[in-house]
């Protein structure tokens, strides 16, 4: 009887699929999955160095992938990284933006600046990686756009008003612009992944998650810490989120564009 497991098709044979955000985390863990799966990937990430480091682990595993430095807030930046994937490779299916900030802080102390570059990295950042990725994907035909988001975006926190306003709106603007491309008659599906805790490297921006590292004594008993109030005792790992992220910009999705695919445990039910 054959392994129907090794040799079932890859999901993403012949797809070519840009990961923003491929340093680590989510990121990361997508990009390596997608290329395990068939894709060609185009590794973006701020930290070009480890965009790089990723891009070279799948080459070295027998996938096809190159590397482009990209700041999720700059226009310019999505075009020229973009371009570079279109070119290397000569289209484009998939759009996965992984790439974001977390911040936490009390309103009454945050300055306007500090709100500004979450909206900047967040919220300009989404809508910036959609409107340059709509424009490629119409020429290859269609494909799926995805955008991390969060739970954060349907349940709120104390001293994350700035990150859940952010996350909220990138929820909305998925549903908007998915609808829009349904109206034009692209064949362009968008929606997001809306994940709770995960492990990644996102925490370490957090000065609360520093101060407990030190407090417990390491990053996996900070982990356990946190993780009590969840409703699994337990944080995702970033390769499970990425198995979502796989199954929205597959063609097993082909119905599903403009939701919200909540993977959190159960904190938000």
């Amino acid at each position: 009887m054959p392994d129907t497991v090794s040799s079932r098709p890859r999901r993403m044979e012949g797809k070519i699929a840009f990961v923003a955000g491929a340093a680590s985390g989510i990121g990361r863990a997508t990009a390596l999955l997608l290329a395990h799966e068939g894709a060609a990937v185009c590794c973006a990430d701020l930290q070009a160095d480890r965009a790089a480091a990723t891009a070279a682990l799948i080459e070295s595993s027998g996938g096809r992938a190159t590397a482009a430095p990209l700041d999720v807030s700059v226009e310019a930046s999505w075009q020229e990284a973009l371009d570079q994937a279109c070119t290397t490779f000569g289209r484009l299916d998939a759009l996965v933006n992984s790439a974001g900030i977390s911040f936490g802080r009390p309103l009454t102390d945050m300055t306007l600046d500090e709100w500004r570059r979450v909206m900047a990295v967040n919220l300009d950042g989404v809508f910036l990686g959609t409107k340059h990725a709509v424009l490629a994907l119409r020429r290859t035909g269609g494909g799926s756009i995805v955008h991390i988001s969060s739970a954060s975006g349907l349940k709120s926190a104390p001293g994350a008003s700035a990150y859940s306003a952010s996350k909220a709106a990138v929820c909305m603007f998925v549903k908007a612009a998915a609808k829009e491309c349904l109206q034009n008659g692209d064949k362009i599906r968008i929606n997001t992944v809306c994940p709770a805790g995960v492990k990644t490297p996102l925490w370490h921006d957090m000065p609360f998650f520093r101060d407990l590292v030190e407090r417990t004594g390491s990053e996996e008993a900070a982990f356990q810490e946190l993780s009590r109030s969840d409703p699994q005792g337990r944080f995702a790992e970033p390769e499970e989120i990425a198995q979502a992220v796989l199954y929205l910009v597959s063609d097993e999705s082909l119905y599903v564009t403009g939701t919200d695919l909540v993977i959190d445990g159960g904190y938000t039910a």
